[in-house]
């Protein structure tokens, strides 16, 4: 990992979270996965001290696990943790919808209308690879359900409904990985959301962002081997 000379330790630091992060939430590096402070240091040619501030800031984030014994690794997963994760994020991000809705203005309605129409516009998988989320949906997708509660008014809840939606990516990313033999209309789903919003209708909304959630949650766990298989591997 380099940076331009003015870059000091703390931005060096910073830009490793970030990487990790993003390589956790999109399973480059698996649940339990061991991650290995001079491996780390090594790879991305950064001191050993800014490899553990990065970890530690990724244990606050909830996605690493630190151990006096075992060092550092990936959050591991579990059914029991996805169930948790789902029924926390329906309560949260609902109630963040359905503030938004009463007290949202007239941008951040559009707001809304231009993230879902952005979102529709790339597709959701990869054409030539259907097991891999196509990178700029994934993007757009954050966004999407970030534009729905931005209104909300309230710093402390978005940002716990940040932590959640983290969480619940890397089940959404395992999940994509095993074909389930069944049929799932994405984009019908978000469309509903919207639809609701549209209307101010916030029963509605929250209806649809909690069968929305409870839809990836089921997917999931009709994927569960694989989620046991990667738990199982590191």
């Amino acid at each position: 990992m380099t940076g331009s000379p003015g870059d000091g330790p703390r931005s060096l630091t910073s830009a490793l979270h970030e990487r990790l992060r993003a390589d956790i939430l999109a399973t480059r590096l698996l649940p339990g996965q061991k991650l290995h402070i001079a491996g780390l240091a090594k790879q991305f040619s950064v001191s050993l001290a800014a490899v553990r501030e990065a970890l530690s800031r990724l244990v606050a984030d909830g996605l690493v696990l630190a151990s006096d014994q075992r060092g550092f690794r990936v959050s591991p997963v579990s059914l029991a943790d996805l169930a948790d994760v789902t029924q926390t994020r329906i309560d949260i991000e609902g109630l963040a919808l359905r503030r938004s809705i009463g007290r949202g203005d007239d941008a951040w309605l559009a707001s809304v209308k231009s993230a879902w129409a952005d979102l529709k516009a790339v597709p959701y998988r990869y054409p030539d690879d259907p097991t891999v989320h196509y990178e700029e949906w994934v993007v757009r997708h954050r966004i999407f359900h970030r534009a729905l509660v931005n209104a909300c008014g309230s710093p402390w809840l978005l940002g716990f409904r940040d932590v959640l939606h983290e969480q619940s990516e890397r089940y959404r990313r395992l999940s994509i990985r095993r074909e389930v033999g069944k049929p799932r209309d994405v984009e019908a789903e978000h469309k509903a959301i919207v639809a609701a919003v549209v209307k101010r209708d916030a029963d509605a909304a929250v209806r649809a962002l909690a069968k929305h959630f409870g839809i990836t949650k089921e997917f999931v766990e009709l994927a569960s081997p694989r989620i046991a298989e990667v738990n199982g591997a590191n």
